[in-house]
């Protein structure tokens, strides 16, 4: 039975192709994984080229260039941050599409401002961007599932919501 990664990373798969689109990933919880859930679908390459896995500050700067002083102010689970890592990621990649999350997955980091669970998304396409901030409950790798999978989510929906420009 194939998981609910799979099934939403075919699905966005589907609608890139037929649109003739691309989508990309910056990723700093979820360590790969939401690049991971989009190439377990076989011909993945024909609407994904590249993502970026950027657990650092330092990678969030120099691969999809995220301001300094945006992560001094804000933190680096913020959502200033993860619009700068999908605005970037979306220019390198040059991809029509792309999704950055920001969070802590736990067990420690957390603080009373963000808790172990806090995690910031944020997806930018042709319509421009969007963000917001989740919590999510459960251990390590529960967060970072439902981390993966509400990306995904995102990203359909942002996709399903444009149409291709006739023309």
């Amino acid at each position: 039975m194939p998981l609910p990664h799979y099934e939403l990373a075919e699905q966005l798969g589907q609608m890139l192709m037929s649109r003739g689109w691309r989508v990309t990933a910056a990723e700093s919880c979820t360590g790969g994984g939401i690049a991971s859930a989009i190439t377990d679908v076989a011909g993945s390459s024909g609407w994904f080229d590249m993502a970026f896995v950027t657990y650092s500050n330092a990678a969030k700067q120099r691969l999809v260039g995220v301001d300094a002083s945006t992560l001094a102010e804000h933190g680096a689970v913020s959502e200033a941050v993860v619009r700068e890592m999908a605005a970037g990621a979306c220019v390198e990649a040059r991809a029509d599409f792309a999704v950055a999350v920001s969070g802590i997955a736990g067990p420690s980091g957390g603080t009373a401002e963000k808790p172990v669970g806090t995690v910031c998304f944020a997806w930018v396409g042709p319509g421009g961007v969007k963000s917001e901030t989740v919590f999510f409950g459960g251990d390590r790798a529960g967060i970072r599932a439902k981390t993966v999978e509400h990306a995904l989510r995102g990203l359909l929906a942002m996709v399903s919501s444009h149409e291709p420009q006739l023309g």
